[in-house]
């Protein structure tokens, strides 16, 4: 074969070469084209699709009330509230502990905070407990009492829960501890004195009221305390 043979293929080679290199730069250089411009909403998508994953795996909660309402009493209501206290406690409860507390024991922290409401009862009041005498008005108020003694559930959070790793969470363990820190609640409410505040305050508001009336003086006149009120003074319920 002659060499001019030779050199034309030769050149004929290297122009396909020279092609299928430009072919393949061209197509190269779309890919990537095309790839940037679907990463965006690539992007999007993942995120999308991560965020359905952590809703599958976390749901959140569905609360559904019954839509049937019972009422079970409706009475009037004739109290002077006249003393609040809003009292914070902290109460730790426990199931499992011992020895081996590590492995089997359920613990929470529970800080709660609660008010207790006291006053007096006005419907209480009889006849014969208000006597007038020219100016003089004698009044004989119900002693006072409990209202209201309840937990603020947005302000109780359990602050801390430790469980064993052979232990199970006992499921009543946060209801149990918010029952005692209602209690508590009640009764650090009961030495600090509220009952006498209430009482004190009550008499301050209807002194007040009988003066606005035209009665230049008002003595109160001490009640004998019911059974279940004096027992809510000196001992805890």
């Amino acid at each position: 074969m002659s060499e001019g043979g030779n050199s034309g293929r030769n050149i004929v080679s290297t122009v396909i070469l020279g092609a299928i290199l430009v072919v393949v730069l061209i197509v190269g250089y779309l890919i990537v084209d095309t790839l940037t411009a679907l990463r965006q909403p690539l992007t999007g998508v993942s995120g999308a699709v991560g965020t359905q994953v952590q809703q599958v795996l976390n749901p959140t909660p569905t609360i559904i009330a019954d839509p049937v309402t019972v009422i079970r009493q409706i009475q009037s209501l004739s109290r002077l509230e006249t003393s609040s206290f809003t009292i914070e406690k902290v109460i730790t409860a426990e199931s499992g502990e011992g020895t081996f507390g590590f492995l089997f024991s359920d613990k929470l922290l529970l800080v709660a905070q609660g008010q207790v409401i006291a006053g007096i009862d006005m419907a209480r009041i009889g006849e014969g407990d208000v006597r007038v005498v020219t100016d003089t008005v004698y009044v004989t108020l119900p002693a006072s009492e409990i209202f209201v003694a309840t937990l603020d559930n947005d302000a109780t959070y359990v602050y801390d829960r430790q469980t064993g790793f052979l232990a199970q969470q006992q499921i009543d363990l946060e209801t149990l501890a918010r029952r005692e820190a209602e209690n508590q609640i009640l009764i650090a409410a009961l030495e600090g004195g509220i009952l006498d505040m209430a009482e004190t305050n009550g008499q301050n508001y209807i002194r007040t009221l009988m003066q606005a009336l035209g009665f230049q003086e008002v003595v109160f006149v001490t009640a004998t305390p019911a059974p279940d009120q004096d027992r809510g003074r000196d001992s805890t319920p």
